[in-house]
Formats: structure tokens, sequence, C-alpha cells
């Protein structure tokens, strides 16, 4: 049955508005992380900073410094707290 010569009324207009305003809403969210997805991430990812004591050890295994030198170098390293 169709009121008001079928015609819609406010209720069917304000439906319709809301209904549009929600679909174009989500594609154009879609759209918006289709394009973020593809373009990868925006941030660099942290830096990896390297253990002084590792760094000294490796030094030491390397030979470019003495067990003399090692010793001394991890002590000041450990007098500073790094």
């Amino acid at each position: 049955m169709m009121y008001d010569g079928g015609h819609m009324g406010a209720l069917g207009w304000v439906g319709a508005t809301v209904g549009s305003v929600v679909f174009w809403a989500v594609i154009v969210g879609l759209i918006v992380l289709v394009v973020r997805n593809a373009r990868g991430p925006t941030a660099a990812p942290p830096a990896h900073r390297p253990d002084p004591e590792r760094m000294l050890a490796e030094r030491f295994a390397r030979g470019e410094i003495d067990e003399q030198e090692y010793r001394q170098r991890l002590q000041v390293l450990r007098d500073q707290g790094l």
C-alpha cells in the first residue's frame, strides 16, 4: 500500500540522506585504507643501537685491542652505567 500518492515522506528523505552519507563515507574510508596500505609503512623502523659492551667484545675478538685495553674500557663502560 502506498500512502501520500507514492511519494516519500519526511522520514523517507532523512533515511535516504543518512544512508547516502554512510555509503559514501564507507567508500571513501576503504579507498583511504587501500592507498595507505599500498604505500607501505610511513614511519622508519627504530634504529638498532648496538650494545657498547658487545662492540668492545667484538673488537677484542678481532684482535683490534689487547686484553688489558679491553678490561680497562669495559671497566669504564660499567662505571658509567652504559
